[in-house]
């Protein structure tokens, strides 16, 4: 039996991403001795994306962490507090919870600037498909394509669901002072875009439409400059003038919803988009990968024999994952059925789009569901009741749909 606490042991990571690389850190910092390596198939400095976004509960729980790579994250984020709708030529803003947006670019220098201090070894242009033998524990952290889970999708019970949606993830130098939701009306139908800011200069913005907007603007047979001129015309009125960009190989694509029913393999374990992916209009990737490098640090810290540890770790992300992966799914068919909310007033289209996660949403019409959620507000025993009634109703609608699939 392998054990891992008591003895130096060989870690080899397996993706250089934000869950492979927080790992590393906290697996250094419970036991220095320990031998750890992270393997990144990509050169260093290159990664997908643009910016991600956080909440306060996640920079608490960095804090607890690792300070130090807490306080360097904070630092070098910007935040908002306000969300803003712009539906055709009319907009509204609401004041919520203090949110965060980080460089993708700029997280995973802070990630490996702070592993590298600790001792840990970064392989950059380092490509493994195969665990290496001489490793106590090998840690497949390397995206929703992961080459080591694929090799092995029969043993984790790996499903993939592709959404119905296209998207795609561009930048902007129109920095957004606010989360702002744009939802632009054309003669083939709604297409809209979500955007905020990461740095003093830039914004992320995810456009996304249905398949017969897709289709019926030309945007599955324009190339990449037509597309984003097209893109820039449509969002004129949030952009200012300011262009859209595209990374390099950026495509429009459908969402996989990836889930394994196990995450461990002997010494092999998934993280990350590895093991999961919820849908990106939650705004949790990076948030939920992070924790999950909590987690099983917190796990191999615990338990003293590796199959134990592994165990824990799945048994107690599963459970905490339930209620996000209910969320996702609620969020991405809001999006889907968005002809339902459009053409509310635009106060009561932005209420309902901050609850898109509930599961009753989509079975109450929705004028209705708005006026019982404004009298919960006020209403003490409203809200008990649907704290009680939500989650009881995502559980017994999961399973079946559960129950359809099998």
């Amino acid at each position: 039996m392998v054990t891992v606490r008591g003895v130096r042991v060989k870690v080899v990571c397996v993706g250089g991403g934000p869950a492979g690389l927080y790992l590393a850190i906290l697996l250094k910092r419970q036991d220095p001795s320990r031998d750890i390596t992270v393997h990144e198939r990509n050169p260093q400095g290159s990664t997908y994306g643009w910016g991600v976004t956080y909440w306060r509960g996640l920079l608490d729980k960095l804090q607890a962490h690792d300070p130090a790579s807490a306080r360097a994250i904070e630092e070098h984020s910007v935040r908002w507090s306000d969300g803003v709708a712009h539906v055709r030529d009319l907009a509204t803003r609401h004041h919520g919870d203090e949110g965060f947006g980080i460089g993708r670019h700029r997280l995973l220098d802070l990630l490996a600037t702070r592993a590298r201090a600790l001792g840990v070894r970064l392989e950059y242009e380092s490509e493994l498909s195969e665990p290496p033998a001489d490793a106590d524990l090998v840690v497949a952290a390397d995206g929703v394509h992961s080459a080591l889970r694929t090799r092995r999708a029969g043993h984790f019970g790996t499903r993939i669901t592709s959404g119905r949606n296209p998207y795609i993830w561009l930048g902007t130098s129109k920095v957004f002072d606010a989360f702002t939701f744009a939802f632009t009306e054309t003669d083939h139908g709604w297409i809209w875009a979500y955007g905020y800011g990461y740095s003093g200069d830039h914004s992320t913005c995810v456009v996304e439409c249905s398949p017969e907007t897709f289709t019926g603007l030309g945007l599955d047979r324009a190339d990449e400059g037509e597309g984003l001129a097209l893109l820039e015309k449509l969002f004129a009125g949030v952009l200012d003038g300011h262009p859209l960009t595209a990374r390099s190989g950026a495509s429009w694509q459908t969402f996989r919803t990836l889930t394994n029913e196990t995450w461990h393999d002997g010494n092999l374990v998934l993280l990350g988009d590895a093991a999961h992916t919820t849908h990106y209009s939650i705004g949790a990737g990076t948030t939920l990968a992070l924790e999950d490098a909590m987690c099983l640090a917190d796990a191999l810290r615990a338990h003293a024999a590796l199959p134990d540890a592994l165990a824990a770790y799945q048994r107690r992300r599963q459970a905490e994952l339930l209620s996000v992966q209910s969320a996702a799914r609620y969020s991405a068919q809001w999006y889907e059925n968005l002809p339902r909310y459009v053409h509310l007033p635009p106060h009561r289209m932005f209420a309902l789009l901050g609850q898109r996660h509930s599961p009753l949403l989509p079975y109450v019409p929705p004028q209705l569901y708005y006026g019982l959620d404004k009298a919960a507000g006020r209403l003490e025993a409203l809200r008990r009741l649907k704290r009680w009634l939500g989650p009881r109703a995502a559980r017994a609608l999961h399973a079946r749909a559960a129950a359809r699939r099998d």
